[in-house]
């Protein structure tokens, strides 16, 4: 076999090849036999359909069956002979193949240079404050005495702004046949999630009342569906209900747990601002240090790398969409355009990640099986699963090997910490 390596560029390599046809041949013959033991053809009993005759009536398939077989042998055959180790699948293409003749491919592949994370010691990384201040603290408590709001019926008056509504609701798109029913919708007047124009419509209705009017959707609204039509609503007011919000005193406290006091509250809620506070300077601690790191890689991050976590990301954005309730493929969201936003960061994340890696590497940084377990029970506890179903869904979906690499991950970002010198804002 003849293999020739060329370079494109510092990561992006062809390997172009060549199998002898002899080889070619060999494995022809071999798959014209297995085609004439299944082949059915007229006048010709099961197995005794001739080879000339099977490797002309089946010629395209016969082939293609050839270059599945030997391409990816010879593929990893040229890769290990000359210790090469591709990020991602190569891909393949003018391939020629035909009897009597050898068959020629290219292989393009990725791959990455020697890495060198450089000196650790002289990284000097930026920690912004962790602090609190007391408006902030104020404001959590004000959070904490609208969620505790309780709603009390209306009586006497029509609708005002700031009230809750429950209605029946039907709703029409174009006719009748595309009627949407509801019995006890409850509908916060001011509320962002409420259609265009339908406070307004119910802004002096009273108790018992029935309207039907008519909302036009704008163009970009956020549902695909609704976007630029217009909904004939029929509403029924059955309640109107005013939200209460308790005063912030002792009672509150005592309402939201084991809190004898508003100051007891208080100092809670700053500790627990303070510790959020402390993990966001943490993350941006982590972020300068991997902005860093990427910046010592020295070549251009491999594409398929990069395509990778631009998927990852898009998948991430898309399944944060589902748990706010919101169907990613409703959204106006120009996907590839997202995609393409990403592509600097990902670029960076990635070799940020090649750095830890090489750093890894080097450091002989290992991961044990204990760590790995206290690591899926962590995840257990959080979702509400026993450790065994949460290990045992987590290798369904084959993570078990990206949970020992983030660990790993992990581990040399400490390390590198551990070398840095961190500058305390």
């Amino acid at each position: 076999m003849k293999t020739e390596f060329v370079d494109v560029s510092e990561t992006r390599k062809d390997l172009r090849v060549e199998i002898p046809s002899d080889v070619v041949d060999a494995e022809i013959e071999r798959i014209a036999v297995q085609y004439s033991r299944r082949a059915k053809l007229p006048g010709f009993r099961p197995g005794k359909v001739p080879a000339g005759l099977i490797k002309q009536r089946f010629r395209d398939q016969i082939l293609h069956d050839v270059a599945h077989d030997l391409i990816p042998r010879a593929v990893e055959d040229a890769l290990r002979e000359r210790g090469v180790e591709p990020v991602d699948t190569p891909d393949i293409r003018d391939v020629e193949v035909r009897e009597g003749q050898p068959l020629t491919f290219t292989a393009a592949f990725d791959t990455l240079p020697a890495l060198d994370p450089g000196d650790l010691n002289v990284l000097s990384l930026h920690r912004p404050p962790a602090t609190v201040d007391d408006a902030a603290v104020e404001q959590a408590l004000e959070q904490l005495r609208q969620r505790a709001a309780r709603y009390e019926p209306v009586e006497g008056r029509p609708v005002a702004a700031g009230d809750t509504v429950v209605l029946n609701l039907d709703r029409r798109m174009g006719d009748a046949a595309h009627t949407d029913h509801h019995d006890n919708v409850s509908v916060e007047l001011g509320a962002q999630a409420n259609p265009p124009g339908l406070d307004d419509q119910l802004l002096g209705l009273e108790t018992g009342a029935t309207k039907t009017f008519t909302l036009r959707y704008p163009d970009d609204y956020g549902i695909q569906e609704l976007a630029g039509k217009e909904a004939e609503y029929t509403v029924e007011v059955v309640a109107i209900k005013q939200q209460i919000v308790p005063a912030l005193d002792d009672e509150l406290a005592k309402d939201l747990g084991e809190f004898d006091t508003l100051e007891a509250l208080r100092a809670r809620v700053r500790a627990d601002l303070e510790r959020e506070a402390g993990a966001q300077a943490d993350r941006e601690l982590r972020a300068d240090l991997l902005k860093q790191l990427a910046g010592r890689l020295g070549f251009e991050v491999p594409k398929a790398l990069a395509d990778r976590e631009i998927e990852r990301r898009a998948e991430e954005f898309a399944r944060r969409l589902f748990e706010q309730g919101i169907d990613p493929r409703k959204t106006q969201i120009d996907w590839e355009a997202f995609r393409e936003g990403q592509r600097d960061a990902a670029r960076e994340t990635v070799a940020g990640m090649l750095l830890l890696d090489e750093i890894a590497q080097r450091e002989a940084l290992a991961v044990t099986d204990a760590e790995v377990e206290a690591e899926i029970a962590r995840y257990a506890e959080a979702a509400g699963r026993t450790p065994a179903a949460m290990r045992a869904a987590i290798e369904k979906e084959g993570g078990i090997s990206s949970l020992y690499k983030g660990l790993q991950r992990e581990k040399a970002i400490d390390f590198a910490l551990a070398r840095a010198t961190i500058v305390r804002e």
